[in-house]
């Protein structure tokens, strides 16, 4: 086992209250925690498990690293910095946004807001399907019962003392395998999921965020898979910069509050104004609410 820490540099400004808020505030139990000041989770790497801490600093982010295999640091940084969105050059978005006078005090307040990613968007498709029209804390119990039953457990010590982190998420080909049965949801959903899963182990559907139109068209093929769930993989999990959530009762709430226009067809006018950065708009709207998403861990 192999421990490092790095620091993770980006450019600034950085909000760091909606992107670990909404990290911890959907976190699936024995993948993901808040611990010790910092966002967890395992991820599968090449050389074997490992376990990323992300703790936020004034200029930087420190990532504690605790490897299988060595050789797998590199890979576990880029990943880290993907679940930030470090890559990310908040200055133009923001100036973008900024002109919009319904979305300006909510710029001016917190700048420097990112998307929060997945570092695998297999996990974050199968998730999403999972969040279909039910609770944060409904689909968090879904995917938790999915990693006790089909995920592989961490090896012993590698989470550390205090930890909750248990399992890898399983990867679609271990879900293929998951009785409809075992899963409490209508049987719709139910078979959403397995179409899903089956999909992606069969690479009938590969989320490459290389070619995002393929896997926009990949998901959008499969039966139950509608608008708000590509899009949702295509912002959170594929880096689309653009990706936006009309339907989204968040986002309905957000352009209900601000005076911008309740029908999701007015709304997508009314947005073409914050292109190409509508995924961060999204951020910025839902910073309108009252939510968990919002808030920095304590």
């Amino acid at each position: 086992m192999h421990t490092e820490a790095r620091a993770l540099p980006f450019t600034a400004p950085l909000c760091p209250d909606n992107l670990y808020g909404h990290l911890v505030a959907t976190a699936v139990p024995g993948v993901e925690e808040w611990h010790d000041g910092a966002y967890r989770r395992s991820l599968a790497l090449p050389g074997g498990p490992g376990v990323v801490a992300l703790a936020p600093d004034a200029e930087h982010v420190t990532a504690t690293l605790t490897l299988t295999d060595p050789s797998d640091a590199e890979r576990a940084s880029a990943l880290a910095r993907r679940i930030l969105d470090l890559d990310a050059d908040p200055n133009p978005v923001d100036a973008t946004l900024r002109a919009d006078p319904a979305l300006a005090a909510l710029v001016d307040d917190a700048p420097g807001r990112r998307v929060p990613g997945s570092p695998d968007a297999d996990e974050f498709a199968v998730r999403a399907v999972l969040g279909q029209q039910v609770s944060t804390a409904a689909a968090r119990t879904h995917a938790a019962r999915l990693v006790r039953g089909y995920g592989t457990p961490l090896p012993d010590g590698l989470a550390g003392p205090g930890s909750t982190l248990t399992h890898l998420f399983p990867p679609p080909a271990a879900l293929t395998a998951v009785d409809p049965d075992e899963l409490g949801m209508p049987r719709t959903r139910k078979r959403t999921l397995l179409t899903l899963v089956r999909a992606l182990a069969e690479g009938e559907v590969v989320l490459d965020p290389a070619d995002v139109p393929a896997a926009r068209a990949g998901l959008a093929a499969l039966p139950g898979i509608g608008p708000w769930t590509v899009d949702s993989v295509a912002m959170r999990a594929l880096g689309e910069p653009d990706a936006f959530l009309p339907t989204d009762l968040g986002v309905r709430a957000a352009a209900e509050r601000l005076g911008l226009p309740p029908r999701d067809r007015d709304l997508l006018a009314r947005a073409e104004a914050w292109r190409p950065y509508r995924a961060y708009a999204t951020q910025y709207l839902w910073a309108a609410l009252d939510h968990a998403v919002n808030t920095m861990p304590g």
